[in-house]
């Protein structure tokens, strides 16, 4: 997983090295490396520097290249990023951490002392919530089945196929908040459902002759449902929507409220906690098979406070794992939406498609750029 964000002058190297130093004492979890303890692979304090290199070309957490630590930095010209395993946390568990980047490095490189509210920082006692087990108050025994359980479709629209050679790329657009909010406000729904929506209609543009159903597999924070928005750890559940072939995909407010529906009916706690349950007494790691033709992902933090303002650009990106076709990452920055469109093939053609719905619902869209999906990898 790595976070981009885009600033007004090139970054500096230097004082980013020093601040991502500065930090370890308030997120030491995040400066760690693998060790083997009793024979179980366990994160370890590594007093090396974390890197922080002037290029966008990956390395290896994990290896003598990034100092063995599980994370590292990265930027070139004007942008910024930081890499670390999901499996480590979600983007709800490091925000925290990029803002506090953003605060000390802005308040050296600009010279404007911000209020230090709402940032961790240096000296800051770090609580039990945000490091130890995120549920620790939440009543398991009291929940003993799913308020709402949806059967998985075995077999679903897929936009490629995966037995072959992939070329991950990944588009940068941008959309107006206003515009987005109003649409929804006329039509029903949520920004997360707008998204879904828009990309199943592209897939159905992309190919009507398909019989099959299209499936958009909806991130849901366990943490922020079941009343923790401090803790690091990683807990993402899913909601899956289903857009069957007889779908009237034209008729966008039943469309949407029949999305908006059927996530409402999985996004709620009695089934949070018992995804965990079920997660706690599986022994499996968890599982890379495809699971639905499209991911949507919109994290509800959206905002870095005072340093809005000297922000330009916010985008989440992952390596794009075999468990979805194509990964929509949506963040909310200064009244705009910033959409990372990460596909596992070159051609924009499904892009395409995307861009002509958003058109014909009167949302205009910018693409910012695009790029090979770059991500660290990890040395085994």
């Amino acid at each position: 997983m790595g976070i981009i964000l885009s600033l007004e002058k090139d970054i500096d190297g230097k004082v980013l090295q020093d601040v991502v130093e500065r930090l370890r004492v308030r997120f030491p979890y995040f400066y760690v490396k693998a060790a083997v303890i009793d024979g179980r692979l366990a994160a370890v304090p590594n007093p090396l520097p974390m890197t922080v290199r002037n290029t966008w070309d990956p390395i290896d957490l994990n290896s003598e290249a990034s100092n063995y630590h599980l994370a590292a930095w990265k930027y070139e010209g004007k942008r910024l990023c930081f890499e670390i395993p999901h499996s480590m946390t979600d983007s709800a568990g490091v925000m925290p951490y990029l803002k506090s980047t953003m605060y000390l490095y802005l308040s050296r490189t600009i010279g404007v002392s911000f209020d230090p509210s709402g940032f961790r920082l240096p000296g800051d006692v770090i609580p039990e919530s945000e490091t130890g087990d995120p549920f620790m108050h939440v009543d398991f025994d009291g929940v003993t089945s799913p308020l709402y359980r949806k059967d998985p479709i075995r077999r679903f629209f897929r936009l490629v196929n995966r037995t072959t050679p992939v070329d991950k790329k990944v588009f940068f657009l941008s959309l107006s908040e206003a515009q987005v909010m109003q649409f929804c406000r006329n039509n029903g729904g949520s920004p997360n459902v707008f998204f879904s929506v828009m990309m199943a209609k592209a897939a159905r543009r992309h190919d009507p002759e398909s019989r099959e159903t299209i499936t958009v597999s909806v991130a849901i924070n366990q943490k922020a449902m079941l009343g923790n928005t401090d803790n690091y750890h990683l807990s993402i559940g899913a909601g899956i929507l289903d857009f069957p072939k007889e779908t009237d995909m034209d008729d966008i407010r039943k469309v949407l409220t029949m999305a908006h529906g059927q996530l409402i009916l999985q996004a709620q706690p009695e089934n949070s906690i018992w995804d965990i349950k079920q997660q706690e007494l599986s022994s499996a790691p968890p599982s890379d098979k495809p699971q639905a033709s499209i991911c949507v992902s919109y994290p509800s933090d959206r905002s870095f406070g005072p340093l809005d303002p000297y922000i330009r650009e916010f985008f989440i990106c992952t390596s794009l794992s075999r468990i979805t076709d194509v990964l929509c990452e949506v963040t909310c920055l200064n009244h705009t939406f910033f959409v990372a469109f990460m596909q596992p093939f070159p051609s924009d053609e499904y892009l395409g498609c995307f861009l002509q719905e958003l058109d014909l619902a009167g949302i205009g869209c910018n693409v910012l750029g695009s790029e090979p999906l770059r991500m660290c990898g990890i040395e085994r």
